[in-house]
């Protein structure tokens, strides 16, 4: 009995600090979450990134922002109402070469919501490798489940997508076999890692 009661007195506070620690989320996580900015041809927008949600995918995205993969490149695939695409091509609508897929880590409680990012990639599910699209609208039938693998969201445009919205009203027609391509170049100048600093 005296036992027993030695336990709940020291062991039991400490159990409830631990259970306290996890249902309570910390106030610094969004703070924390890395953001990327774009400087484009018609202005600047800023992406948070979702490493929590998929760490493969962002850590492949910023791998690619940290190359300068993307500057130079152009919004390709621009779609009103439904999302504008970049990352692959240059201003000569050249493919640039890339690193290898990655697996795709589309999940139900990230949906492809109006203003979030997630991967582009063939009807394979695990192709993705630098090309990505904003989302314009809530495109539920984009999302895990709904039509298969589905496509893996992994942040959001926080900043600048009335930006966004000026890209997708880019008037759009056919160049070299692709169609819903800008018929003027839609440039992203440059994308940087935002430090605290900035």
């Amino acid at each position: 009995m005296t036992n027993s009661v030695k336990f709940s007195s020291t062991v039991m506070p400490v159990l409830f600090a631990i259970m306290f620690a996890l249902l309570v989320p910390t106030t610094a996580h969004a703070d924390e979450l890395p953001k990327v900015r774009f400087v484009t041809s018609e202005g600047a927008f800023e992406l948070e990134l979702r490493p929590d949600v998929a760490p493969k995918t962002v850590d492949n995205f910023i791998s690619y922002v940290n190359d300068g993969f993307y500057d130079g490149t152009v919004f390709h695939r621009v779609i009103a109402g439904f999302m504008i695409q970049g990352g692959g091509f240059d201003e000569k609508m050249s493919r640039k070469p890339t690193k290898a897929p990655i697996v795709n880590e589309g999940v139900a409680t990230l949906p492809n919501l109006r203003g979030t990012v997630a991967m582009a990639r063939t009807n394979a599910p695990d192709s993705a490798t630098s090309q990505f699209f904003i989302n314009l609208a809530q495109n539920d039938f984009l999302n895990v489940g709904v039509r298969g693998a589905g496509y893996a969201v992994f942040g959001k445009v926080t900043d600048g997508m009335g930006v966004v919205d000026r890209i997708a009203a880019a008037p759009t027609g056919h160049r070299q076999g692709m169609a819903d391509v800008p018929l003027q170049h839609v440039i992203i100048e440059s994308v940087s890692m935002v430090t605290s600093e900035d």
